[in-house]
Formats: structure tokens, C-alpha cells, sequence
């Protein structure tokens, strides 16, 4: 199955459904039928890999064709078939290779585009035709400027750097900002990362909401302040690398004054949200920092939760805090709806506020709950 080229700017639908079909072996019959042909009854030796919770069956229908060509000495045909991305590769003399990708409920953001090819410390996008322009930055390189990126007649982008790999050096952080055409979105712009899958993570991001403001939603990752943020928590996008993630924000859930005149802190939670549905979050406290890359203290971890999300619009997080007279405090907080905190057992405090800052010592234990308007709310995460 073909798209027309033109179907993306006539459907309020924008996914891989809205792609056409590109590349110069786009009309290669022998190559398209070779690679049906090894997803339909892969024969031995052949190369499979799947995203986290993604089927390798055959195809059930006829899939979508989205890109079939050579890039970097490598044959490659991209297809759709609803709910997968199907990659296959055919090295020059070497085992063909598949992939697939789950990428069912697919937007204008997550469906911008997809990895068409990859190597050692660099990877090429194919890119959706909604998008306009493109360009390349560091995430741990906040102020400086964003560097173009040229895109082929076909989609696809020259090299662009990958993001170091988990367990290695973390010197930057390489993600890429699109553009959306003005025929569906007028300056939409918006930032997406590479996390060892076949389709990019987006990146957005949520400010703290003002008094008596409701909840905000995110936002995209390409503002100053939300740059700023990114700053202090793209290194730890590592541990994020292929379990199926479609989307990670970083929400500034409150800000705290730190005793004893140690400044402003920030409250953050990143959650990751997969294309299985569930998510994964870790919430941290950030004193102000002397480098960019310095994200703070973990507060608490939680998989499988809705806490941080849109079904999970309340957050409380606690740590503990030593200050530079070297005292110990217990410091927690929670989001815009909690509105008050109770400390409870080797600790035992009070507030009606959405921050409280106690003595502690580091080895005594402490449970700390919110307190919503209509009653009791979360407990704190735990690391």
C-alpha cells in the first residue's frame, strides 16, 4: 500500500499514515519482495529484534510502504502496518535483519520521524513531510545557538550524532529540533532524542503552576526555562535507552527555599511514558548547581504509575539535605494541589503548606504524606 504525497496537509490523522512512500528503490519489486518475503517466514540466521512489548508476527494485511532505498551501503525498507514499524536491512553480502517498533497512537510529534539508519556513535532520520525544518543542538549546552541540518530530496537527514550510550561518559547530550510546516502548525517546534529504538522519543516540558492557576500541560522542551531543565536531566535519559519509550517530561512540580540561606530549589519529576501505555518516573530535587549537568538528588522512583502524568496530577516528593554548616534536614514538597505535609515516625512535623523543611538526621527513618483539600493524598516516593 502507497500514500499519496500529498495526504499528510488533507487529514487531521498525522502518523505514519500520513507518510508517502520515498526513496529511489520505492519501485524496486524485487527488493520490496524480498523483504515481505523475510517478514512473512524469516528464514534461518535471520537478525530479529523488537522494541519492548511489540509483535514480530507476520503481516495479517497488505502493509503500508514507507521508504525503501540504500543508505550507507545498506538496503532498507521501511513499512507500516497500523500498529508496528517493520524495518528491514540487507548489508551487502551479509544476514538480512528486521525490527520492529510499536508505534500505534502516533502524533504529529511522535510520528515525525523515524531512525533509517544507524552506525557507530551516529544514526540518519527520515523525516514526516509535515516537517519544515530541522536543526541540531546540545541538551547540555543550553544557551547555545541550534546548528541546521540538511535533509535529502528523499527525507532523510545527513548524520547526526548519538547520544552516549549507558554506562559510558555523558560530555553531551545530541537531540533535534523539527519544525512543523505552517500548513498544519504555525512555529510548532519541538525536540525529540535518540534512545537506541527505531523511532525518537519527544521531549517536553512543564513549568510549576502559579497560585490558583490550574494545572498546566507540558509544554515543548524548546523554551529557555525548559531548556534550562533538560540541562540538569539528560544524562539520566540513559537508563531510558530500549524500553519502548515514546515520550519523557520533565515537570517542575514546586520550588523550595533550602535553609540556612541556601538558595532556591526545584522540584522535578521526568516521567517516561511508554508505547505500552505505562510509565516510569523519578522525581529529584535540584539545589542550584554549579555545572548544568548536575541533576540534583534522587527523591523517589515508581514504574508502572500514573503519578506525574495526566492522570496523576498530584506528586509529593522528600530527601534528605545536608547544608553547608553541615546540619541535616528532612526537606519535602508536593505539587500545586497538595496543601499541606505530615511527617510521621522518627520525624514527626506539620504544615498546611506545599514545602516543609525539618532537622534529621540522615539514619532516622520518616514517612511523608500530602494532604489534599478533599482529604488524604500521596505519600512520597521512595527511592
Amino acid at each position: 500500500m502507497r500514500t499519496p504525497d500529498e495526504r499528510w496537509a488533507a487529514t487531521s490523522r498525522m502518523d505514519f499514515t500520513a507518510w508517502p512512500a520515498r526513496g529511489r528503490a520505492a519501485g524496486d519489486k524485487a527488493l520490496l519482495g524480498r523483504a515481505l518475503r523475510v517478514w512473512a517466514a524469516p528464514p534461518a540466521g535471520t537478525r530479529i529484534t523488537a522494541s519492548a512489548g511489540t509483535s514480530t508476527r507476520p503481516p495479517d494485511h497488505p502493509p503500508q510502504l514507507l521508504y525503501a532505498g540504500l543508505i550507507d551501503n545498506v538496503r532498507v525498507v521501511v513499512c507500516h502496518d497500523g500498529e508496528r514499524l517493520v524495518r528491514y536491512a540487507e548489508p551487502a553480502g551479509a544476514t538480512p535483519t528486521l525490527h520492529f517498533a510499536r508505534v500505534d497512537g502516533a502524533d504529529l510529534t511522535t510520528g515525525a520521524a523515524l531512525v533509517i539508519g544507524r552506525g557507530d556513535g551516529w544514526l540518519r532520520y527520515l523525516i514526516a513531510p509535515w516537517v519544515a525544518d530541522t536543526a541540531t543542538r546540545d541538551l547540555l549546552a543550553p544557551r547555545a545557538p541550534d546548528r541546521p541540518l540538511h535533509i535529502a530530496p528523499d527525507g532523510v537527514t545527513d548524520r547526526v550524532p548519538a547520544p552516549p550510550a549507558a554506562g559510558g561518559g555523558c560530555g553531551r547530550w545530541p537531540v533535534v529540533r523539527f519544525r512543523s510546516s505552517a500548513r498544519i502548525a504555525a512555529h510548532h517546534s519541538f525536540l525529540v532524542t535518540d534512545l537506541g529504538e527505531p523511532v525518537p522519543a519527544h521531549l517536553t516540558y512543564r513549568p510549576p503552576s502559579a497560585d490558583g492557576e490550574p494545572p498546566r500541560e507540558p509544554d515543548e522542551a524548546t523554551g529557555h526555562p525548559a531548556l534550562l531543565s533538560w540541562a540538569r536531566t539528560a544524562c539520566a535519559l540513559r537508563s531510558l535507552r530500549g524500553s519502548g519509550v515514546r515520550s519523557v517530561g520533565n515537570w517542575e512540580f514546586a520550588r523550595q527555599d533550602l535553609p540556612e540561606g541556601g538558595g532556591s530549589a526545584t522540584w522535578v519529576c521526568t516521567r517516561a511514558d511508554t508505547w505500552r501505555g505505562s510509565g516510569r518516573v523519578t522525581v529529584r530535587l535540584q539545589p542550584p548547581a554549579a555545572r548544568p549537568a548536575d541533576s540534583g538528588r534522587i527523591a523517589g522512583r515508581a514504574r508502572d504509575t500514573a503519578a506525574c502524568g495526566r492522570f496523576g496530577r498530584q506528586v509529593v516528593g522528600a530527601v534528605r539535605w545536608r547544608s553547608a554548616s553541615g546540619r541535616w534536614y528532612l526537606l519535602a514538597a508536593g505539587s500545586r494541589t497538595v496543601t499541606g505535609l505530615d511527617v510521621t515516625g522518627g520525624v514527626r512535623a506539620a504544615t498546611g503548606e506545599g514545602t516543609l523543611a525539618v532537622p534529621a538526621a540522615p539514619q532516622i527513618r520518616a514517612e511523608v504524606a500530602g494532604r489534599l483539600r478533599t482529604g488524604a493524598g500521596p505519600r512520597a516516593l521512595r527511592p
